[in-house]
């Protein structure tokens, strides 16, 4: 038995690997096709095509995290229609290699797309994220952070504060900083603004430089407002540069420790979780989908065609793949809609592929 399970590792390897290149290479095309309008509008003096090749490719990270189960999918089915096209599975049944077994070989191959997908989402690919948009904003001197900047709350005692980022800057550093504090009656009580920023993580505060600041002073029933100039200020603050880093990447491109630090933060300062949680539990569900897959492709091996048939097989693999990818992203989208609970919208998509999975494999193994 650990040849023949050796001799089906193999071949689902090689093919998974396969279809794994085949889609970076043409996720990679096209996003380099996309990133080369950054050089044209840079004149190309501080962002070369050779610079936009490299955040390209460390923007592949995060493709292979998506594409891992279904290439996973598209890769067992190939094989699994292979073996039972040149009967080489039927004599691994008639070596002794019953339906459960299989399952038991294939469950294991899969455990292994698990770690895989695990790392590759909570690792390799946030890592890279981080390093292809510090290095991007090295070389454009900025990197805005869209239209209205990154929004982030918190609480100081009976006060609230509101920042606004507009720019990451390079080596780190923040740009077209905006705080807004509020008294515990909801007035403003004052507004900061300064033109860049350096977080100090080690003593909780934010240097901030070129520093325009109004205060709101109440006296003797009278408000006034007091205007003043700095060049630099220590602003204390909870808000470290991994939540700012946070609000810039997207959700499914963090890391789940990163994640849930995320959530408590937003929890603690009253604001809604309820994205980031659906995320959370996501990245928890999403590497154990390499299992559905594989189960979803074991009854394949037990279907009889002599000749031809195959092109058809994967092509169903590849729609059935790409139905998943859009349940979960469909789950995700309603699941934040209409407040449902994370955990049950995150894993609701697998679940379901799980009993279509195992309802095929009770029909076309047990059964027939």
């Amino acid at each position: 038995m650990r040849v023949l399970r050796r001799w089906i590792y193999r071949d689902a390897l090689s093919a998974v690997a396969f279809v794994t290149l085949a889609f970076l290479g043409l996720f990679f095309f096209f996003d380099l096709i996309d990133e080369l309008r950054s050089v044209s509008r840079t004149g190309g003096e501080l962002y070369t095509p050779t610079h936009a090749l490299v955040y390209v490719l460390l923007s592949l990270p995060n493709h292979l995290y998506e594409l891992l189960p279904i290439t996973v999918l598209i890769g067992t089915i190939f094989v699994m229609a292979r073996l039972a096209q040149s009967s080489e599975f039927t004599i691994m049944r008639t070596s002794g290699m019953g339906p459960w077994m299989a399952l038991r070989t294939l469950l294991m191959l899969g455990c292994g797309f698990v770690v895989l997908t695990f790392a590759v989402g909570d690792y390799i690919a946030p890592a890279a994220e981080r390093l292809a948009q510090t290095s991007k904003a090295t070389l454009l001197g900025r990197l805005s952070l869209g239209a209205t900047g990154a929004w982030l709350k918190e609480r100081q005692g009976e006060n609230s504060v509101a920042v606004n980022v507009g720019a990451l800057g390079n080596e780190g550093g923040l740009r077209g900083i905006r705080i807004f504090e509020f008294d515990a009656q909801g007035r403003m009580a004052s507004q900061t603004r300064a033109e860049s920023a350096v977080v100090d993580a080690a003593n909780d505060t934010w240097a901030l430089r070129n520093v325009a600041r109004s205060t709101y002073v109440i006296e003797a029933g009278q408000a006034r407002l007091e205007r003043e100039q700095l060049e630099t200020l220590n602003w204390p603050t909870r808000i470290s540069a991994e939540m700012v880093s946070a609000s810039l990447l997207k959700p499914d491109r963090m890391a789940t420790l990163d994640l849930f630090r995320y959530i408590r933060h937003l929890e603690a300062n009253g604001q809604s979780a309820q994205r980031y949680e659906i995320e959370f539990w996501r990245k928890v569900f999403y590497p154990l989908s390499c299992l559905v897959m594989v189960v979803l492709a074991l009854p394949f091996a037990y279907l009889h065609f002599r000749s031809g048939g195959i092109a058809a097989y994967v092509f169903g693999g590849v729609m059935a793949g790409i139905s998943f990818f859009l349940l979960n992203n469909v789950f995700g989208y309603a699941g934040n809609l209409q407040n449902w609970s994370p955990w049950l919208t995150a894993a609701a998509p697998g679940f379901i592929y799980s009993l279509l999975s195992l309802g095929a494999f009770s029909w076309l193994v047990l059964r027939r």
